[in-house]
């Protein structure tokens, strides 16, 4: 499961998710990839269910990048507790992500593998998903 090795502080404020991503927004490495079209927290543990998902169904063979990180820690309080008494303990990481981030990339398989491959991977993230393709591709 991804998380950090070390972060700074232990717990984090929820932050606000508004407007669209303005770093992450294009295809950097790959050429086919999964871009975010909603806003959501995304867990250590999705993330890597998609990457299995996707590495399964390209054999793995081509290359895959993983683009986001959880490196926001969570935290939640017991069942049944009652209000107050301060912030509840971690419970995991989540990484934000908002309208236009690029999740997985991948390259070195067809457009139909590739094509194929990162929707069963979409499956696994709760958000929608649009698939892209680099500007400059050729089949």
């Amino acid at each position: 499961m991804l998380q950090p090795k070390r972060s700074k502080y232990r717990r984090a404020q929820k932050g606000k998710m508004k407007g669209n991503a303005q770093r992450g927004n294009q295809l950097a490495f790959g050429s086919f990839g999964i871009k975010a079209l909603e806003q959501c927290w995304i867990t250590g543990r999705q993330i890597e269910a998609a990457r299995q998902a996707v590495t399964r169904h390209m054999k793995r063979e081509g290359q895959l990048w993983i683009r986001v990180f959880p490196d926001k820690p969570i935290t939640k309080k017991p069942a049944e507790v009652r209000m107050g008494k301060g912030k509840g303990a971690p419970e995991g990481f989540v990484v934000p992500v908002t309208p236009g981030r690029i999740l997985i990339e991948a390259e070195g398989v067809p457009y139909a593998i590739a094509k194929e491959a990162l929707r069963l991977g979409a499956q696994k993230l709760p958000i929608t998903t649009k698939f892209v393709v680099r500007r400059d591709y050729v089949e």
